[in-house]
């Protein structure tokens, strides 16, 4: 081994510090960054050169070198976190759409229909004791309109909230293909870095941040290829192959009642549904489906429309028996947004039997009686109220477990990927000493170059 090799080989103890001494720092510098995974210098040692003719005697090896930097990520860990972010948003969302549902309903408490509807049947009750008299009736009708007023603002709500999933629906599509197309431009750079040789662990990082977005809205799966490419697939279908991305779009009615159900779809292939099976789009699609296949807000608003007949049929029944004309007036098929009351004064109320005098209060009697009736307004909605509570805490219950699976992953991932500053102080001092030695080492061969060139065949001179 000649002496200029000895320099060689320290130089590549220099350079390999460096190169750990840069890792250390890009990993500090980033301890704090969201996505970010810790790396590793990965070297080796250079084997000694081949024995020649005229060598003699065992050899040292050329140095160390430094093969990579290895992102210490874990493939499973990220597609755990992956899986459990969809189911996730999944139940956060449909939790967060029935508590709102729960919340309109205002029960129990003054402000909900239940209160309205004591309130309308001991109007009744009190037109029936005093039908002569003008107070009774307008105090039954000014209950009758607030009680309308409240199922009217109540299927108004669900409405709204319809309305809001339908433009919600709409933003997260185009958070998908934002993401989407971003996925398969940092494929490109991935690809082109790996095909010469350079490192792409932050456009790894960058790319795992954005299909965990995708797979949280989307339920989206992701399959690695040798070429340092990932493929994001929707039901198996390819959101994402290569450096290519496909669009989505949302089509279908654009408000409550409509004919045509609200669905994911390919925008290359109109018509074919795009296989969004969870994730937080897959939620909102869930909620704005009719109520035949099991849409939650179509079903409130059903419920609202049900609760409504029910209470004008019955009521109206026993109204125009008596005489008179139907109490309630609605639309067929939007009971509850057109729900109204048609009297306007005591002239137009049916209290009792036409024939049996004007003091005649049983026809106001009985339709006090019906809210303690068997299968009565009263009953439907109680029911209407219990089915959507008991909803509405079985979801919040299930959006609490999978909250718990999610960050329980999450934590399992950033254990095994984020910076730990303790361990890279102590690599600060390793990578530190080595250069140290390293340095120390040239120095030496220096002073006997020195001792070589500059001084041999002067001694007694």
């Amino acid at each position: 081994m000649s002496t200029f090799s000895g320099l060689n080989t320290a130089y590549s103890g220099l350079a390999a510090a460096r190169a750990g001494l840069d890792v250390t720092g890009q990993n500090i510098a980033n301890a704090t960054t969201q996505g970010y995974t810790r790396q590793r210098l990965d070297t080796t040692a250079a084997a000694p050169l081949r024995p020649t003719l005229f060598s003699a005697g065992t050899r040292a090896g050329e140095g160390v070198l430094a093969q990579n930097i290895a992102r210490l990520g874990d493939m499973h860990l990220e597609a755990r976190v992956r899986t459990t972010a969809s189911a996730a948003g999944y139940t956060a969302v449909r939790a967060q759409a029935f508590s709102a549902l729960e919340e309109g309903l205002r029960e129990p408490g003054t402000l909900g229909v239940s209160a309205s509807l004591q309130s309308f049947w001991a109007g009744w009750q009190e037109l029936s004791n005093q039908p002569e008299k003008d107070a009774p009736a307008s105090a039954l009708l000014a209950a009758a309109g607030q009680l309308t007023g409240r199922i009217a603002s109540g299927y108004r709500e669900v409405e709204s909230q319809w309305a809001s999933a339908r433009s919600s629906a709409a933003g997260l599509v185009t958070e998908v293909n934002d993401a989407a197309s971003q996925v398969a431009d940092l494929n490109r750079q991935i690809r082109s870095a790996v095909a010469s040789g350079a490192s792409a662990n932050e456009l790894v990082d960058r790319r795992t941040l954005l299909t965990t977005n995708l797979a949280g809205l989307t339920g989206a799966t992701v399959r690695d290829n040798p070429d340092g490419t990932a493929e994001v697939l929707l039901a198996g279908n390819p959101l994402v192959a290569g450096t290519t991305a496909q669009a989505l779009q949302v089509t279908g009615s654009a408000g409550l009642g409509g004919t045509e159900p609200v669905q994911v779809e390919w925008t290359h292939r109109p018509g074919a549904p795009a296989g969004v099976e969870s994730g937080e789009l897959a939620a909102t699609l869930s909620l704005l489906a009719p109520a035949s296949a099991g849409g939650a807000l179509a079903q409130a608003a059903a419920g609202y429309d049900t609760f409504a007949a029910t209470l004008a049929d019955q009521v109206n029944a026993l109204h125009t028996g008596a005489g008179k004309g139907p109490f309630f007036a609605f639309e067929p098929g939007r009971a509850a947004a057109s729900l109204a009351v048609v009297p306007t004064g005591r002239e137009g109320l049916a209290a009792g039997d036409p024939t049996a005098g004007a003091l005649d209060g049983s026809v106001a009697d009985a339709i006090s009686h019906l809210g303690t009736a068997r299968n009565s307004p009263d009953a439907v909605w109680s029911a209407f109220v219990a089915d959507l509570g008991s909803a509405a805490r079985a979801e919040l219950q299930g959006n609490a477990l999978a909250e718990v699976s999610a960050t329980a992953a999450l934590q399992q991932h950033l254990g095994a990927t984020s910076v730990s500053m303790d361990e890279e102080q102590v690599n600060l001092l390793k990578y530190q000493h080595a250069y140290q030695g390293a340095a120390r080492v040239m120095t030496a061969v220096d002073e006997m170059l020195d001792v070589l060139i500059n001084r041999m065949g002067i001694v007694g001179r």
